[in-house]
């Protein structure tokens, strides 16, 4: 029999009813919650340099304390990742629920409550770390515990990873772990950072759930020319070049492209949309129409991160060139981040580039720096999602729908191994970002009520799709 609706969630939680699982006393949780995710948000993870043994260290002596193992992998001095593994019965492979422990960096000159202060204050809580990605770590610890607690049969190992260098330093956090310690995370699902559910007017619209995301990738433009008096103007100026190049960067619209990922996302935009915005989610799903080009333009404009899940993007960031105002320099550079659909082949994208540029006194050329692996995206059939799918109508009585991200997320290094990732995360208010409350902004906060509701629901998730049936 195929389940579908209610009954799919009873599938999920059954198998605990069924182990005459204790209640769980949710004030409780709350409190300890809070406790936890305090504590973590105090912690100056700042990366670089990064010191995310303070959280480790932390999270070792909690989980240890509950009789859960724990082992510490350093690939540089105070830079800890940590596992923690509930054993399962083997009868399916492992779950990996992932969390960082870095922060990027803060100008505490900037931040109305200190970015370590983890202050309360009208039912939010502010810091560094709140939302990207304390919350992830305070979530997996409190599911933890509640399954060793509870004594939770298992038909899947359960494995908890505390990651360093995500922000800044990959090669310490997740690229060490998976060519050095792959066997101690090796899983056949992945719980992770990158999606979320989106409030707006305080009200809950859906859930969004990364599947896939952008591959980072950097451009470099080189303007060479002669050097001279500034009184004498040069045709072969670097400076003019390189800014014709920018210019024309700038102003170009690379093709529109869809993936598995983007189509689903968009169409399940449309059941539920209102009609105007439905429209346009519906004429992006014919990429070569003029109406899906005014879709796009509209997203540009309005919605920026919808236009970006719909084309390469590239977007000038640096610029260097000269010494002194009366010199012409011989040579000019313009640095551009680039993040390509996973649809894309880099190097055809790079000759697509330079013909836009079409000037021979400018080289284009990838400079090596800030790649990730293009892992493939995660199946939107796979047990897992309609797991995720099941949880979010409980939890937030709204749709889940598959996204991709514009950003890098270190999940890339892990579904190039094969393993099957999905981002997740609390509500926040779509307003917030625009307010200056979002991840990396001056002011990071979280609604204390959504914490909560979040640790609901990794709970309900983990333990309805990794307990014994």
């Amino acid at each position: 029999m195929k389940l579908t609706g209610p009954l799919v969630a009873f599938a999920l939680v059954a198998p605990l009813l069924a182990q005459g699982q204790p209640s769980i006393d949710w004030s409780r949780v709350q409190a300890e919650t809070l406790q936890h995710y305090q504590a973590l948000v105090r912690m100056d993870t700042t990366d670089p340099p990064g010191n995310e043994s303070l959280a480790a260290n932390y999270l070792k002596q909690v989980l240890e304390k509950e009789g859960i193992p724990v082992q510490l992998f350093e690939a540089e001095p105070n830079r800890a990742n940590l596992v923690a593994r509930l054993k399962g019965s083997g009868k399916k492979r492992p779950l990996l629920v992932v969390g960082h422990t870095d922060t990027v960096r803060v100008d505490p000159a900037k931040w109305t409550f200190p970015p370590f202060s983890a202050a309360r204050d009208g039912g939010y809580i502010y810091g560094r770390g709140t939302i990207d990605d304390k919350d992830n770590l305070a979530a997996a610890l409190m599911t933890m515990l509640l399954l060793k607690r509870g004594n939770v049969a298992l038909d899947r190992d359960v494995i908890f990873l505390a990651e360093a260098g995500e922000e800044a330093d990959t090669k310490v956090g997740v690229e060490f772990m998976v060519r050095e310690h792959f066997a101690d995370i090796d899983a056949e699902y992945c719980l992770a950072e990158g999606g979320g559910v989106v409030r707006s007017g305080g009200r809950v619209e859906f859930a969004q759930v990364q599947a896939s995301e952008k591959g980072p990738h950097t451009i470099e433009l080189v303007a060479r020319g002669t050097s001279g008096h500034g009184s004498v103007p040069r045709m072969d100026n670097p400076v003019v070049h390189l800014a014709a190049a920018v210019a024309a960067i700038g102003k170009w619209k690379p093709p529109i492209r869809l993936t598995e990922t983007t189509r689903e996302y968009f169409t399940r935009l449309t059941t539920f949309a209102l009609p105007a915005d439905a429209a346009r989610y519906k004429a992006v799903l014919t990429p070569d129409t003029k109406a899906a080009q005014d879709a796009v333009d509209y997203f540009a404009e309005h919605d920026p991160s919808k236009a970006s899940m719909l084309r390469s993007s590239l977007s000038p960031t640096l610029l260097s060139g000269g010494l002194q105002v009366n010199v012409i320099p011989s040579e000019a550079k313009a640095t551009i981040d680039v993040r390509l659909l996973p649809v894309e082949d880099p190097a055809v994208f790079l000759e697509l580039v330079r013909h836009v540029v079409n000037d021979p006194a400018v080289a284009v050329e990838y400079n090596g720096q800030n790649q990730r692996p293009d892992g493939k995206p995660a199946r939107l059939d796979s047990e897992m999602f309609k797991a995720i799918e099941s949880a979010t109508v409980r939890s937030y009585d709204t749709t889940a729908i598959p996204t991709m991200s514009t950003g890098a997320t270190d999940m890339a290094y892990l579904r190039e191994k094969g393993i099957q990732c999905y981002g997740i995360g609390p509500a926040t208010d779509l307003e917030d970002g625009g307010k200056g409350y979002g991840a990396h902004s001056d002011q990071e906060r979280l609604l204390e009520s959504e914490l909560h509701r979040f640790v609901r629901f990794n709970w309900e998730l983990v333990s309805g799709f990794a307990g014994a049936r």
